[in-house]
C-alpha cells in the first residue's frame, strides 16, 4: 500500500483532527467532507472506533500501513506498555523530531528535508525519515540548508519545543535528551484502541 498523497485537509475533516498540526483545516468547516458532511449523525461501532483511531495516528505521522504495523510489532517486543512504547517509537523517528524542533512547519516538510539529505545526526548526513534517534544524539542542518527560506519561516512561527528536546538557535541544532513520556505525546489519541484493533 503506497503512501497517501491525496488531500490532507479532507482527511483531517474526516478524522476530526488536524493532521498538519496547524489547525487551519478545521477552522472553517469542522465537520466531515462531502455534500452531507455537516448532517451526518453516524454512531461508530467498536471496530469503527478502533480503525478510526489507528488511521488518525497513521496519517498524523505519515506512515504507510506496512511501516505502521511493523513498528507496532516492534513496540510489542519492548518492556513496558505496548501502546505507550508504540507512541514513543513514532515520536523518536527522525522526521518527527525535525518537525518538533521547529525546523519544518509540518511532518511532510520535515520528511522532505530528511529525504533530500539536508539533516545530520551527530554530524553525519542521514536521509532516512524512519531513522530511530537515540537519546543523546544531536540533530542538525547541513551548512547550505541553514539558509533555506522554508527553514527560516518554520523557525519564525515555531514557539514551542518539547521538554525532551533542547534546541540551540545559534547552531540550529537540537539534542534528543530523553525518551518522551506519554503525557508529552498527542492527547487526542487513545492508543489502547489501536492495540485492540491489531489484537483482533
Amino acid at each position: 500500500m503506497a503512501r497517501y498523497t491525496g488531500s490532507v485537509w479532507k482527511k483531517s475533516r474526516r478524522l476530526g483532527i488536524s493532521l498538519t498540526g496547524t489547525g487551519k483545516e478545521l477552522d472553517k468547516r469542522p465537520y466531515a467532507p462531502g455534500q452531507h458532511g455537516a448532517n451526518q449523525r453516524r454512531k461508530l461501532s467498536e471496530y469503527g472506533l478502533q480503525l478510526q483511531e489507528k488511521q488518525k495516528l497513521r496519517f498524523m505521522y505519515g506512515l504507510n500501513e506496512r511501516q505502521f504495523h511493523n513498528l507496532f510489532n516492534k513496540a510489542g517486543k519492548m518492556k513496558g506498555v505496548h501502546g505507550e512504547n508504540f507512541m514513543i517509537l513514532l515520536e523518536s523517528r527522525l522526521d518527527n523530531l525535525v518537525f518538533r524542533l521547529g525546523l519544518a512547519r509540518t511532518r511532510r516538510q520535515a520528511r522532505q528535508l530528511v529525504n533530500h539529505g539536508h539533516i545530520t545526526v551527530d554530524g553525519k548526513r542521514v536521509d532516512i525519515p524512519s531513522y530511530q534517534v537515540k537519546p543523546g544524539q544531536v540533530i542538525g542542518l547541513r551548512e547550505k540548508a541553514k539558509n533555506f527560506d522554508i527553514v527560516k519561516e518554520a523557525l519564525e512561527v515555531n514557539n514551542f519545543v518539547p521538554e525532551y528536546l533542547t534546541f540551540d538557535e545559534n547552531k540550529l541544532e537540537g539534542t534528543f535528551n530523553r525518551l518522551p513520556e506519554r503525557s508529552e505525546l498527542p492527547a487526542e489519541i487513545n492508543e489502547s484502541f489501536i492495540v485492540e484493533f491489531y489484537s483482533r
